[in-house]
């Protein structure tokens, strides 16, 4: 029988009422019922009640596969004993004081060591001000004023980088090969919009001739080597070394935004790649699930900061609490625990692929390493190279079909196309998400 969008959102709404009552009720309280309103799934939020494992379980009871894991960030699954332990340690001796703590540098220290391009790090209380804070350090450094960064590519929402990260065609954004850059939100001035220059993934030729004739006035460019918030898209290597020689030669600062994509690699993705940036931003899993983010650099380019140059200081940076629980989660991730992850995507990825493509279905798992894009294209065949190839190819309504499918029996993607997988899922998890998938791809293109 064909799975339908109207019959997917009835299932779902049934499925999870509670949580459907909660968000309306939630409105009177907070604009939109809840605040991450990227949460909104389909037509209203799903409420957790807690986390085990690789499990999420929402206020009605059910147990869902989670396959967000908060974006990313629970990358050892929620409730792991090493995190607990390592935050229950700290809550008798205090967790606020206006003085560093020993937890700083071990995390500090642990970054260092594992990531080839740091020689120091600066902590914040997220990756957003991370971002921020790099490019500011970028800016002190050069002393140039606009920074460069890629169309899809998501580096939080401040206004000097809400920028082009979730553009569409009807916002008039350009041609492909000089995207213009438009502000994500109302409230970004726009002088703010004016100092970023937007460029297209994977394009050398058309970044080189942007980056050439701007290069006297761009502090940086900052990007994600698989972007993943505005869509997953992965950065050819080539590419990358290109835009590396390029930066170099035009005294043009690189910044790798790793938030998400330290977890492909024990040395991050940048170690996969073989290429070192000026400077790094972390966040999402060295925290263990409390909010961190930090940046980290070579020495050089952080004596700006010990100059005092450029000034940037917060209330919770260096948190203690989010900075033990980020060490343990760190230790737990040894080299083992990323080559078990990223056979696991490999898994995913191979198998389904080769389904869909046996079945002539246009349905593709993509990505490099435990954090996967999916999607439902338009024709069979296709491939997502750039953040437009989502508008010209993603059948937006079968993808919504399908994520809300998967919630109902069991399993929670992003919605927007995006699976995180986590070290304590199972073959059995595994098998069962491959199964439920293809029971769904089947059921939307069924022809009856």
């Amino acid at each position: 029988m064909k799975l339908d969008h109207e019959t997917a959102l009835r299932n779902f709404s049934e499925t999870f009422q509670r949580s459907r009552d909660k968000t309306r009720a939630g409105r009177n309280l907070i604009p939109g019922g809840f605040s991450r309103r990227t949460f909104n799934y389909g037509p209203h939020a799903v409420f957790a009640q807690k986390g085990e494992g690789q499990y999420i379980y929402t206020i009605e009871g059910k147990r869902l596969l989670d396959l967000n894991n908060n974006f990313s960030t629970n990358v050892i699954g929620h409730n792991h004993p090493a995190v607990t332990d390592a935050i229950q340690k700290l809550l008798s001796s205090g967790f606020s004081f206006g003085n560093p703590t020993g937890h700083e540098l071990e995390l500090a220290e642990l970054l260092c060591e594992r990531i080839n391009s740091v020689d120091q790090v600066k902590f914040f209380c997220s990756a957003s001000e991370a971002c921020l804070g790099a490019i500011r350090i970028a800016r002190g450094y050069t002393g140039r004023r606009k920074i460069a960064k890629f169309e899809g590519g998501y580096h939080g929402f401040t206004d000097d980088l809400a920028v082009s990260a979730h553009p569409s065609p009807a916002n008039f954004p350009g041609p492909d090969f000089s995207p213009k850059s438009l502000p994500d939100s109302d409230g970004i001035p726009a002088y703010k919009t004016d100092n970023v220059v937007t460029l297209v993934q994977n394009d050398f030729q058309s970044c080189e001739s942007i980056l050439r004739r701007q290069a006297g006035d761009i502090a940086c460019i900052i990007l994600e080597l698989q972007s993943c918030a505005g869509g997953i898209v992965s950065l050819e290597h080539d590419f990358v070394r290109q835009l590396r020689d390029l930066t170099r030669e035009l005294g043009i600062l690189l910044i790798f935004d790793e938030t998400i994509t330290l977890r492909a690699a024990f040395g991050g993705l940048q170690s996969i790649y073989g290429i070192d940036p000026e400077l790094t931003v972390f966040g999402k899993m060295i925290g263990g699930g409390l909010p961190i983010g930090a940046i980290g650099g070579q020495r050089r380019i952080f004596q700006v900061l010990e100059d005092n140059q450029v000034m940037m200081s917060g209330t919770h940076h260096g948190h203690p609490l989010a900075c033990a629980a980020g060490l343990a989660t760190m230790k737990v991730m040894d080299r083992g625990a990323y080559e078990m992850l990223n056979l696991m995507a490999q898994k995913v990825k191979g198998e389904l692929n080769g389904w869909a493509t046996a079945k002539g279905h246009p349905f593709i798992i993509f990505g490099e390493f435990s954090v996967l894009g999916y999607a439902l294209t338009k024709q069979a065949g296709q491939t997502i190279n750039t953040h437009r190839d989502y508008w010209h190819k993603i059948d937006d309504e079968k993808m919504m079909i399908y994520a809300l499918e998967m919630a109902t029996r069991g399993y929670f993607p992003v919605h927007r196309g995006q699976l995180g997988l986590t070290l304590p899922m199972t073959e059995g998890d595994i098998k069962g998400f491959i199964e439920t998938t293809k029971e769904i791809i089947t059921e939307i293109y069924a022809t009856d």
